[in-house]
Protein backbone atom coordinates (compact mmCIF):
# COMPACT_ATOMS: atom_id res chain seq x y z
CA UNK A 1 0.00 0.00 0.00
CA UNK A 2 1.44 3.21 -0.95
CA UNK A 3 1.66 6.41 1.57
CA UNK A 4 -0.88 8.03 0.09
CA UNK A 5 -3.62 5.03 0.49
CA UNK A 6 -2.51 4.85 4.10
CA UNK A 7 -3.31 8.58 4.48
CA UNK A 8 -6.70 8.01 2.88
CA UNK A 9 -7.98 4.12 4.48
CA UNK A 10 -6.49 5.42 7.92
CA UNK A 11 -7.26 9.10 8.27
CA UNK A 12 -9.16 10.44 5.81
CA UNK A 13 -11.79 8.48 5.11
CA UNK A 14 -12.41 7.47 9.02
CA UNK A 15 -12.49 11.23 9.09
CA UNK A 16 -15.08 11.51 6.69
CA UNK A 17 -17.10 8.40 8.35
CA UNK A 18 -17.50 9.95 11.08
CA UNK A 19 -18.74 13.38 10.04
CA UNK A 20 -21.65 11.77 9.04
CA UNK A 21 -22.19 9.91 11.78
CA UNK A 22 -21.47 6.20 10.75
CA UNK A 23 -19.54 3.57 12.44
CA UNK A 24 -17.86 1.59 9.54
CA UNK A 25 -14.33 1.66 10.62
CA UNK A 26 -15.18 -0.20 13.97
CA UNK A 27 -17.75 -2.01 11.86
CA UNK A 28 -14.82 -3.08 9.20
CA UNK A 29 -12.11 -4.02 12.47
CA UNK A 30 -15.10 -6.68 13.69
CA UNK A 31 -15.88 -7.66 10.89
CA UNK A 32 -12.26 -8.44 9.90
CA UNK A 33 -11.63 -10.42 12.97
CA UNK A 34 -14.97 -12.15 12.64
CA UNK A 35 -14.49 -13.70 9.70
CA UNK A 36 -11.24 -15.83 10.78
CA UNK A 37 -13.94 -17.42 13.47
CA UNK A 38 -15.27 -21.10 13.88
CA UNK A 39 -18.46 -21.61 11.61
CA UNK A 40 -20.14 -22.65 14.87
CA UNK A 41 -18.21 -19.76 16.88
CA UNK A 42 -19.83 -17.54 13.93
CA UNK A 43 -22.99 -19.00 13.76
CA UNK A 44 -23.56 -18.47 17.24
CA UNK A 45 -22.64 -14.69 17.24
CA UNK A 46 -25.60 -14.66 14.63
CA UNK A 47 -27.87 -15.69 16.48
CA UNK A 48 -27.28 -14.11 19.28
CA UNK A 49 -27.50 -10.72 16.65
CA UNK A 50 -30.52 -12.16 15.47
CA UNK A 51 -32.79 -12.46 18.88
CA UNK A 52 -31.23 -8.74 19.85
CA UNK A 53 -32.43 -7.64 16.15
CA UNK A 54 -36.23 -9.33 16.57
CA UNK A 55 -36.26 -7.91 19.85
CA UNK A 56 -35.43 -4.34 19.38
CA UNK A 57 -37.99 -4.30 16.20
CA UNK A 58 -40.61 -5.73 18.06
CA UNK A 59 -40.36 -2.54 20.73
CA UNK A 60 -39.71 -0.07 18.45
CA UNK A 61 -41.29 -0.89 14.71
CA UNK A 62 -44.93 -0.34 14.77
CA UNK A 63 -45.53 -3.20 12.11
CA UNK A 64 -43.36 -5.71 13.64
CA UNK A 65 -45.23 -5.12 17.21
CA UNK A 66 -48.56 -5.92 15.64
CA UNK A 67 -47.13 -8.58 13.26
CA UNK A 68 -45.21 -10.44 16.42
CA UNK A 69 -48.42 -10.14 18.49
CA UNK A 70 -50.45 -11.99 16.38
CA UNK A 71 -48.45 -14.47 15.25
CA UNK A 72 -47.48 -14.68 19.06
CA UNK A 73 -44.07 -14.85 18.29
CA UNK A 74 -41.52 -13.86 21.19
CA UNK A 75 -38.47 -12.64 20.00
CA UNK A 76 -36.38 -13.33 22.82
CA UNK A 77 -37.00 -16.63 22.73
CA UNK A 78 -35.44 -17.08 19.15
CA UNK A 79 -32.42 -19.81 19.74
CA UNK A 80 -31.59 -20.48 16.16
CA UNK A 81 -32.30 -19.44 12.62
CA UNK A 82 -34.61 -21.18 11.58
CA UNK A 83 -37.20 -19.46 14.28
CA UNK A 84 -37.37 -16.81 10.94
CA UNK A 85 -39.53 -19.73 9.40
CA UNK A 86 -42.30 -18.43 11.85
CA UNK A 87 -42.33 -14.98 10.33
CA UNK A 88 -44.21 -14.24 6.73
CA UNK A 89 -42.15 -13.46 3.70
CA UNK A 90 -41.31 -9.14 3.36
CA UNK A 91 -42.67 -8.54 -0.41
CA UNK A 92 -42.10 -4.64 -1.72
CA UNK A 93 -46.05 -4.54 -1.58
CA UNK A 94 -46.14 -5.37 2.05
CA UNK A 95 -43.11 -2.72 2.48
CA UNK A 96 -45.20 -0.10 0.11
CA UNK A 97 -48.38 -0.86 2.51
CA UNK A 98 -46.85 -0.14 5.38
CA UNK A 99 -44.00 1.75 4.58
CA UNK A 100 -44.84 4.31 7.18
CA UNK A 101 -45.17 1.80 9.79
CA UNK A 102 -42.05 -0.14 8.94
CA UNK A 103 -39.73 2.97 10.13
CA UNK A 104 -39.27 2.70 13.69
CA UNK A 105 -40.79 4.93 16.42
CA UNK A 106 -37.81 6.49 17.71
CA UNK A 107 -35.50 5.91 14.28
CA UNK A 108 -32.27 8.03 13.64
CA UNK A 109 -31.76 9.81 10.16
CA UNK A 110 -33.35 7.83 7.66
CA UNK A 111 -32.22 8.15 3.86
CA UNK A 112 -35.07 8.04 1.63
CA UNK A 113 -34.58 5.37 -1.07
CA UNK A 114 -36.30 4.43 -4.84
CA UNK A 115 -35.20 1.25 -6.37
CA UNK A 116 -37.43 -0.83 -9.40
CA UNK A 117 -35.71 -4.00 -7.84
CA UNK A 118 -34.85 -7.18 -9.76
CA UNK A 119 -39.09 -7.54 -10.91
CA UNK A 120 -39.31 -3.89 -12.04
CA UNK A 121 -41.54 -2.64 -9.62
CA UNK A 122 -41.36 0.36 -7.84
CA UNK A 123 -40.21 0.72 -4.23
CA UNK A 124 -39.50 3.33 -2.12
CA UNK A 125 -38.16 2.55 1.59
CA UNK A 126 -35.60 3.79 3.90
CA UNK A 127 -32.42 3.46 5.01
CA UNK A 128 -30.57 4.51 8.41
CA UNK A 129 -26.38 4.79 9.67
CA UNK A 130 -26.26 1.77 11.05
CA UNK A 131 -27.38 -0.16 7.33
CA UNK A 132 -25.03 2.04 5.71
CA UNK A 133 -22.60 1.47 8.31
CA UNK A 134 -22.80 -2.20 7.68
CA UNK A 135 -23.01 -2.11 3.88
CA UNK A 136 -19.56 0.26 3.44
CA UNK A 137 -17.69 -1.87 6.36
CA UNK A 138 -18.81 -5.26 4.25
CA UNK A 139 -17.86 -3.59 1.11
CA UNK A 140 -14.45 -2.42 2.54
CA UNK A 141 -13.55 -5.62 4.18
CA UNK A 142 -14.00 -7.15 0.60
CA UNK A 143 -12.01 -4.91 -1.29
CA UNK A 144 -9.15 -5.78 0.85
CA UNK A 145 -9.20 -9.16 0.37
CA UNK A 146 -7.77 -8.33 -3.22
CA UNK A 147 -4.61 -6.35 -1.96
CA UNK A 148 -6.27 -2.75 -2.63
CA UNK A 149 -7.81 -0.41 -0.48
CA UNK A 150 -9.73 3.27 -0.64
CA UNK A 151 -6.99 5.55 -1.77
CA UNK A 152 -5.98 3.23 -3.99
CA UNK A 153 -6.44 4.42 -7.84
CA UNK A 154 -10.38 3.13 -8.46
CA UNK A 155 -12.31 3.42 -11.98
CA UNK A 156 -15.79 3.57 -11.61
CA UNK A 157 -17.92 2.67 -14.97
CA UNK A 158 -21.63 2.92 -13.29
CA UNK A 159 -24.96 4.10 -14.39
CA UNK A 160 -27.16 4.75 -10.93
CA UNK A 161 -28.91 8.49 -11.39
CA UNK A 162 -27.71 8.33 -7.36
CA UNK A 163 -24.27 8.52 -8.50
CA UNK A 164 -24.41 10.76 -11.35
CA UNK A 165 -26.84 13.32 -9.98
CA UNK A 166 -24.98 14.09 -6.51
CA UNK A 167 -21.71 14.91 -8.27
CA UNK A 168 -21.95 17.76 -6.15
CA UNK A 169 -18.81 19.79 -5.41
CA UNK A 170 -18.26 18.38 -2.31
CA UNK A 171 -18.46 14.66 -3.50
CA UNK A 172 -16.53 15.35 -6.37
CA UNK A 173 -14.09 16.65 -4.14
CA UNK A 174 -13.98 13.45 -1.54
CA UNK A 175 -13.90 11.42 -5.04
CA UNK A 176 -10.83 13.44 -5.81
CA UNK A 177 -8.94 12.82 -2.87
CA UNK A 178 -9.86 9.23 -2.50
CA UNK A 179 -8.58 8.71 -6.28
CA UNK A 180 -12.04 6.97 -7.48
CA UNK A 181 -13.36 8.20 -11.25
CA UNK A 182 -16.13 7.79 -11.76
CA UNK A 183 -17.31 6.97 -15.48
CA UNK A 184 -21.45 6.74 -16.42
CA UNK A 185 -22.26 3.27 -18.09
CA UNK A 186 -25.46 4.41 -19.60
CA UNK A 187 -23.87 5.17 -23.50
CA UNK A 188 -21.75 2.81 -24.68
CA UNK A 189 -21.72 4.60 -28.43
CA UNK A 190 -17.82 3.95 -30.18
CA UNK A 191 -17.09 7.69 -28.92
CA UNK A 192 -17.49 7.08 -25.37
CA UNK A 193 -16.13 3.47 -25.37
CA UNK A 194 -12.44 5.55 -27.22
CA UNK A 195 -12.62 7.58 -24.15
CA UNK A 196 -13.38 5.00 -21.28
CA UNK A 197 -9.89 3.34 -22.98
CA UNK A 198 -8.22 6.77 -22.94
CA UNK A 199 -9.09 7.62 -19.47
CA UNK A 200 -8.20 3.81 -18.65
CA UNK A 201 -5.23 3.96 -19.88
CA UNK A 202 -4.17 7.49 -18.84
CA UNK A 203 -5.68 6.18 -15.05
CA UNK A 204 -3.85 3.18 -14.85
CA UNK A 205 -6.07 2.35 -11.87
CA UNK A 206 -5.47 -0.04 -9.09
CA UNK A 207 -9.07 -1.31 -9.18
CA UNK A 208 -11.87 -1.70 -11.55
CA UNK A 209 -15.57 -1.27 -10.40
CA UNK A 210 -18.62 -1.61 -12.49
CA UNK A 211 -21.14 -3.60 -14.32
CA UNK A 212 -20.06 -7.16 -15.95
CA UNK A 213 -21.72 -5.94 -19.15
CA UNK A 214 -19.98 -2.64 -19.34
CA UNK A 215 -16.49 -3.84 -18.35
CA UNK A 216 -16.40 -6.73 -20.64
CA UNK A 217 -18.08 -4.31 -23.63
CA UNK A 218 -14.80 -2.02 -22.98
CA UNK A 219 -11.97 -4.82 -22.68
CA UNK A 220 -13.48 -6.40 -25.99
CA UNK A 221 -14.01 -3.02 -27.86
CA UNK A 222 -9.80 -2.16 -27.02
CA UNK A 223 -8.94 -5.37 -27.77
CA UNK A 224 -10.74 -4.80 -31.30
CA UNK A 225 -9.14 -1.71 -31.56
CA UNK A 226 -5.46 -3.40 -30.81
CA UNK A 227 -5.34 -1.28 -27.86
CA UNK A 228 -3.55 -3.29 -24.94
CA UNK A 229 -5.22 -2.95 -21.37
CA UNK A 230 -3.71 -5.62 -19.31
CA UNK A 231 -0.34 -4.29 -19.15
CA UNK A 232 -1.53 -1.49 -16.33
CA UNK A 233 -1.09 -3.12 -13.49
CA UNK A 234 -4.82 -3.54 -12.47
CA UNK A 235 -5.11 -5.74 -9.31
CA UNK A 236 -8.96 -6.69 -9.61
CA UNK A 237 -12.46 -5.75 -11.58
CA UNK A 238 -15.28 -6.09 -9.07
CA UNK A 239 -18.35 -6.87 -10.66
CA UNK A 240 -22.34 -6.36 -9.49
CA UNK A 241 -25.29 -5.32 -10.00
CA UNK A 242 -26.11 -8.01 -12.88
CA UNK A 243 -25.60 -11.91 -13.13
CA UNK A 244 -21.64 -12.21 -14.13
CA UNK A 245 -21.61 -14.92 -17.17
CA UNK A 246 -18.54 -17.04 -17.55
CA UNK A 247 -17.75 -15.49 -20.96
CA UNK A 248 -17.70 -11.79 -19.24
CA UNK A 249 -15.32 -12.85 -16.97
CA UNK A 250 -13.14 -14.35 -19.49
CA UNK A 251 -13.11 -11.33 -21.45
CA UNK A 252 -12.79 -8.95 -18.38
CA UNK A 253 -9.43 -11.04 -16.93
CA UNK A 254 -8.08 -10.93 -20.23
CA UNK A 255 -8.49 -7.94 -21.21
CA UNK A 256 -7.43 -6.02 -18.11
CA UNK A 257 -5.06 -8.56 -17.24
CA UNK A 258 -6.59 -8.94 -13.34
CA UNK A 259 -9.01 -11.41 -11.60
CA UNK A 260 -12.40 -10.27 -11.70
CA UNK A 261 -14.41 -10.54 -8.58
CA UNK A 262 -17.74 -10.52 -8.25
CA UNK A 263 -20.11 -9.30 -5.87
CA UNK A 264 -24.08 -9.87 -5.45
CA UNK A 265 -26.52 -7.41 -3.75
CA UNK A 266 -28.64 -4.69 -4.30
CA UNK A 267 -29.90 -1.02 -2.80
CA UNK A 268 -32.87 -2.39 -1.14
CA UNK A 269 -31.40 -6.20 0.33
CA UNK A 270 -27.84 -4.49 0.66
CA UNK A 271 -24.40 -5.61 -0.11
CA UNK A 272 -25.28 -9.60 0.62
CA UNK A 273 -21.78 -11.47 -0.93
CA UNK A 274 -18.39 -11.23 -2.34
CA UNK A 275 -16.29 -13.36 -4.01
CA UNK A 276 -12.41 -13.88 -2.16
CA UNK A 277 -9.79 -15.03 -4.29
CA UNK A 278 -10.53 -18.60 -4.04
CA UNK A 279 -13.39 -17.96 -5.62
CA UNK A 280 -16.76 -18.48 -3.64
CA UNK A 281 -18.75 -15.68 -2.89
CA UNK A 282 -18.86 -15.47 1.12
CA UNK A 283 -22.38 -13.70 2.68
CA UNK A 284 -21.51 -10.76 5.36
CA UNK A 285 -23.21 -13.48 7.59
CA UNK A 286 -22.39 -11.19 10.79
CA UNK A 287 -25.19 -9.21 9.68
CA UNK A 288 -27.45 -10.92 7.04
CA UNK A 289 -28.94 -14.39 7.03
CA UNK A 290 -29.71 -15.29 3.50
CA UNK A 291 -32.20 -18.51 2.86
CA UNK A 292 -33.02 -20.12 -0.53
CA UNK A 293 -36.70 -21.59 -0.43
CA UNK A 294 -38.65 -23.64 -2.56
CA UNK A 295 -41.83 -22.18 -4.08
CA UNK A 296 -43.83 -23.28 -1.56
CA UNK A 297 -41.88 -21.75 0.95
CA UNK A 298 -39.86 -24.42 2.24
CA UNK A 299 -36.09 -24.45 2.80
CA UNK A 300 -33.85 -25.93 0.04
CA UNK A 301 -30.81 -28.01 0.70
CA UNK A 302 -27.35 -27.24 -0.05
CA UNK A 303 -27.02 -27.21 -3.70
CA UNK A 304 -30.24 -26.95 -5.09
CA UNK A 305 -31.77 -23.47 -6.38
CA UNK A 306 -33.94 -21.41 -4.79
CA UNK A 307 -35.30 -17.65 -4.35
CA UNK A 308 -33.05 -16.10 -2.78
CA UNK A 309 -34.87 -14.47 0.98
CA UNK A 310 -32.60 -11.72 2.74
CA UNK A 311 -32.85 -10.78 6.64
CA UNK A 312 -30.49 -7.66 7.03
CA UNK A 313 -29.39 -7.44 10.91
CA UNK A 314 -28.68 -3.80 10.78
CA UNK A 315 -31.87 -2.07 9.16
CA UNK A 316 -33.58 -2.03 13.24
CA UNK A 317 -34.46 2.04 11.86
CA UNK A 318 -36.65 -0.18 8.93
CA UNK A 319 -36.48 -3.53 8.82
CA UNK A 320 -35.66 -6.23 6.18
CA UNK A 321 -36.53 -9.40 7.49
CA UNK A 322 -37.24 -12.58 5.33
CA UNK A 323 -36.76 -10.01 1.90
CA UNK A 324 -38.02 -11.98 -1.31
CA UNK A 325 -35.26 -10.57 -3.61
CA UNK A 326 -37.05 -11.95 -6.46
CA UNK A 327 -33.43 -13.89 -7.29
CA UNK A 328 -32.41 -17.50 -7.21
CA UNK A 329 -29.48 -18.83 -6.23
CA UNK A 330 -27.60 -21.83 -4.56
CA UNK A 331 -26.11 -21.66 -1.08
CA UNK A 332 -23.57 -24.46 -0.36
CA UNK A 333 -22.35 -25.93 2.76
CA UNK A 334 -18.73 -26.54 1.96
CA UNK A 335 -15.76 -24.81 3.34
CA UNK A 336 -13.99 -22.59 1.24
CA UNK A 337 -9.88 -23.03 0.91
CA UNK A 338 -9.49 -19.17 1.66
CA UNK A 339 -9.79 -20.30 5.78
CA UNK A 340 -12.86 -17.65 5.85
CA UNK A 341 -16.14 -19.58 7.68
CA UNK A 342 -18.19 -17.30 5.89
CA UNK A 343 -20.94 -19.38 4.42
CA UNK A 344 -21.05 -19.74 0.72
CA UNK A 345 -23.55 -18.52 -1.86
CA UNK A 346 -22.61 -20.80 -4.50
CA UNK A 347 -24.39 -19.64 -7.50
CA UNK A 348 -26.79 -16.20 -8.33
CA UNK A 349 -29.26 -17.39 -11.69
CA UNK A 350 -31.06 -14.64 -13.37
CA UNK A 351 -29.39 -11.46 -12.85
CA UNK A 352 -29.42 -9.51 -16.06
CA UNK A 353 -29.46 -6.23 -17.56
CA UNK A 354 -29.53 -6.19 -20.96
CA UNK A 355 -28.18 -2.89 -23.20
CA UNK A 356 -30.29 -1.68 -25.38
CA UNK A 357 -29.09 -0.26 -28.81
CA UNK A 358 -30.14 3.29 -30.34
CA UNK A 359 -31.10 3.72 -34.15
CA UNK A 360 -27.68 5.46 -34.98
CA UNK A 361 -26.09 2.23 -33.61
CA UNK A 362 -25.06 3.42 -29.87
CA UNK A 363 -25.04 0.91 -27.15
CA UNK A 364 -26.11 2.05 -23.74
CA UNK A 365 -27.15 0.55 -21.06
CA UNK A 366 -30.66 -0.86 -20.31
CA UNK A 367 -30.60 0.99 -17.37
CA UNK A 368 -31.07 4.29 -19.27
CA UNK A 369 -34.74 3.24 -20.10
CA UNK A 370 -35.49 1.70 -16.91
CA UNK A 371 -35.05 5.13 -14.84
CA UNK A 372 -37.81 6.84 -17.47
CA UNK A 373 -40.47 4.64 -16.36
CA UNK A 374 -39.59 3.34 -12.89
CA UNK A 375 -39.50 6.66 -10.61
CA UNK A 376 -42.90 7.42 -12.47
CA UNK A 377 -45.78 7.87 -9.52
CA UNK A 378 -48.42 4.98 -10.16
CA UNK A 379 -46.27 2.82 -12.14
CA UNK A 380 -46.33 -0.65 -10.40
CA UNK A 381 -44.87 -3.42 -13.01
CA UNK A 382 -43.55 -2.54 -16.10
CA UNK A 383 -41.02 -4.20 -19.24
CA UNK A 384 -39.82 -2.56 -21.81
CA UNK A 385 -38.78 -4.95 -25.02
CA UNK A 386 -37.09 -3.66 -27.61
CA UNK A 387 -38.01 -5.45 -31.26
CA UNK A 388 -35.85 -3.89 -33.04
CA UNK A 389 -33.80 -0.93 -34.08
CA UNK A 390 -37.17 0.62 -35.05
CA UNK A 391 -39.91 -0.10 -32.89
CA UNK A 392 -39.88 -0.60 -28.78
CA UNK A 393 -42.47 -1.66 -27.00
CA UNK A 394 -43.70 -0.53 -23.16
CA UNK A 395 -46.08 -2.48 -21.09
CA UNK A 396 -47.24 -0.56 -18.09
CA UNK A 397 -49.62 -1.65 -15.21
CA UNK A 398 -49.94 1.50 -13.28
CA UNK A 399 -52.70 3.42 -11.55
CA UNK A 400 -54.81 6.75 -12.87
CA UNK A 401 -51.57 9.08 -11.78
CA UNK A 402 -50.01 7.64 -15.08
CA UNK A 403 -52.04 9.69 -17.88
CA UNK A 404 -51.40 11.18 -21.75
CA UNK A 405 -48.81 13.23 -20.27
CA UNK A 406 -46.78 10.70 -18.37
CA UNK A 407 -46.79 8.73 -21.76
CA UNK A 408 -45.94 11.41 -23.73
CA UNK A 409 -43.20 12.17 -21.25
CA UNK A 410 -41.81 8.18 -21.66
CA UNK A 411 -41.82 8.94 -25.43
CA UNK A 412 -40.22 11.74 -25.15
CA UNK A 413 -37.55 10.47 -22.75
CA UNK A 414 -37.15 7.09 -25.14
CA UNK A 415 -37.01 8.72 -28.30
CA UNK A 416 -33.85 10.97 -26.56
CA UNK A 417 -32.03 8.03 -25.99
CA UNK A 418 -33.13 5.61 -28.83
CA UNK A 419 -33.88 8.16 -31.95
CA UNK A 420 -36.62 10.51 -32.87
CA UNK A 421 -37.62 8.33 -35.46
CA UNK A 422 -37.95 5.49 -33.39
CA UNK A 423 -41.62 3.79 -32.52
CA UNK A 424 -42.22 3.51 -29.18
CA UNK A 425 -45.76 1.88 -28.47
CA UNK A 426 -47.32 2.17 -24.38
CA UNK A 427 -49.18 -1.23 -23.54
CA UNK A 428 -51.67 -0.33 -20.52
CA UNK A 429 -51.62 -4.05 -19.33
CA UNK A 430 -53.20 -5.71 -16.10
CA UNK A 431 -50.38 -8.46 -16.05
CA UNK A 432 -47.01 -8.84 -16.89
CA UNK A 433 -45.61 -12.69 -16.87
CA UNK A 434 -42.83 -13.54 -15.95
CA UNK A 435 -40.13 -15.93 -18.27
CA UNK A 436 -40.56 -19.92 -18.08
CA UNK A 437 -37.14 -19.78 -15.49
CA UNK A 438 -39.40 -17.63 -12.90
CA UNK A 439 -36.68 -14.67 -13.38
CA UNK A 440 -38.62 -11.37 -14.30
CA UNK A 441 -36.64 -9.08 -17.17
CA UNK A 442 -37.69 -5.70 -16.98
CA UNK A 443 -35.39 -4.52 -20.14
CA UNK A 444 -35.57 -7.16 -23.04
CA UNK A 445 -33.75 -6.29 -26.32
CA UNK A 446 -33.82 -8.12 -29.83
CA UNK A 447 -31.30 -6.02 -30.95
CA UNK A 448 -27.56 -7.62 -30.73
CA UNK A 449 -25.03 -5.17 -29.84
CA UNK A 450 -22.33 -4.30 -32.28
CA UNK A 451 -24.28 -5.44 -35.01
CA UNK A 452 -24.32 -3.62 -38.45
CA UNK A 453 -26.59 -0.61 -38.82
CA UNK A 454 -28.52 -0.04 -41.82
CA UNK A 455 -28.18 3.37 -42.49
CA UNK A 456 -25.89 4.63 -39.67
CA UNK A 457 -22.44 6.31 -39.75
CA UNK A 458 -19.45 4.03 -40.03
CA UNK A 459 -17.19 4.52 -37.15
Amino acid sequence: MSLYSALCSGLLFPLHERIKGHDSVGWRRRLERSQWWSADALHDAQVTRLRDFLVDIGRRVPYYQALFERLDFDPAQVHSTAALERLPLLTKGTIRDNVDRMKAQDHGPLARYNTGGSSGEPLIFYIGKSRTSHDVAAKWRATRWWGVDIGDKELVVWGSPVELNTQDRIKRLRDGIMRSHLLPAFEMSTDSLDHFVRTIRATRPAMLFGYPSSLSLIAGHARRKGVALNDLGIKVAFVTSERLYDEQRAIISEGFGCPVANGYGARDAGFIAHECPAGHLHISAEDIIVETLRPDGSPTRPGEAGEIVVTHMATADFPFVRYQTGDVGVLSNRACECGRSLPILEEVQGRTTDFVVARDGTIMHGLALIYSVRDLPGVEKFRIEQMSLDRTVVQIIAGPEVGPAQEVQIVSEFRARLGQTVQIDIERVTTIANEKSGKFRYVVSHVKPGEPVAGAPHA
